[in-house]
């Protein structure tokens, strides 16, 4: 069970029925689930993680399959069910293959089809694990990606690790009673 309820629409602040219809509009099933519904809790929080994801997933350098490459390392990682139940469904669709997907659920190394792939996995583990990015890994991130979608990347996964870090420390459930979970 969550930590903390989503509000209900009818006892929500002006502000805070407004961001929530902004994000509903912005987000595919229409809904506000997962991290948002609790943000609004704090709307002036909620309203710039909305804006940040909207700029990180759709306007950078970045190819989309190694953003969910990453995002769904992270959500493994952190074991935050809400992120891998949304990320894992959005790589697939992106053409993250499923093997490699496999692989990283049940915490084994993929074999994956690309550099630029095992890259970003490796770069992903180690910032995760080690909290910070070793001489290697940068300087082969910067040769394959350049100077500005690396800071784009780097971005990328420290936002997402907050938002597991938010999801697990708020217990956000997943919205579907048949969906595989994690497993530690």
């Amino acid at each position: 069970m969550a930590r903390m309820a989503p509000i209900p629409l009818d006892q929500m602040t002006e502000e805070q029925r407004d961001l929530h219809d902004l994000i509903a509009k912005q987000r595919s099933r229409g809904q506000v689930q997962g991290p948002f519904a609790v943000m609004l809790h704090a709307p002036d929080v909620c309203e710039r993680v909305a804006e940040m994801v909207n700029h990180l997933l759709q306007e950078t350098r970045v190819a989309l399959t190694l953003k969910e490459l990453a995002i769904i390392t992270i959500a493994r990682q952190y074991t935050a069910q809400y992120e891998w139940y949304v990320h894992a469904k959005r790589a697939k669709e992106v053409g993250l293959d499923d093997a490699v997907i496999d692989a990283i659920r049940h915490r084994r190394r993929p074999d994956f089809n690309s550099f630029n792939e095992s890259l970003v996995y490796d770069m992903t583990l180690e910032m995760v694990e080690k909290r910070r990015l070793s001489d290697a890994l940068y300087a082969s991130a910067l040769d394959a990606f350049g100077e500005a979608a690396l800071v784009e990347l780097v971005a990328l996964i420290g936002f997402y690790i907050m938002i597991a870090v938010f999801l697990v420390s708020f217990e956000v459930e997943v919205p579907d009673s048949n969906a595989v979970l994690l497993v530690d």
